[in-house]
Formats: structure tokens, sequence, C-alpha cells
């Protein structure tokens, strides 16, 4: 089966944008409130950002699965 990069980005889409939206976010977390030692994620801004990419990947998918249940009318 082969799977073209089209229709993975269109199924994904919802995911990507917030995924790159968690890296803005976790990078601005880490600008402003970050702690320099002592903090695993917000020690580094490598680590903030993918921190936020993940984090935002995950609210992305819940709220794509949110809105095609209300779109189907399903409970």
């Amino acid at each position: 089966m082969k799977v073209s990069m089209k229709s993975l980005v269109k199924k994904y889409s919802w995911v990507l944008i917030g995924g790159v939206l968690g890296v803005g976010g976790g990078y601005y977390y880490y600008q402003n409130w970050g702690c320099t030692t002592g903090c695993s994620i917000t020690s580094s801004p490598l680590n903030s950002m993918l921190y936020g990419a993940v984090m935002g990947g995950l609210l992305a998918d819940m709220i794509q699965s949110l809105v095609q249940k209300i779109k189907h009318g399903r409970k």
C-alpha cells in the first residue's frame, strides 16, 4: 500500500499545525519564564520547543476529534 505525502499532510494537518504552534509557544515560554538550572524541560530552548510541539500536537488532535464528532453527530 503506497501512501502519498499529500494524503499524510491532509490527514495530520491539525497535528502539524498544533505542533508548529507548540514550538513557538515552547520557545516563548523559555524566553519569558524558563529557568536556567534544575528544570529538565525549561532549562534549554530545545527541550521547551520539543515539549511544546508534543503538547500542541496532542491538543490539536483532541480538538480535531471533537470537531469530527460534532460534524458527524456522534457523542
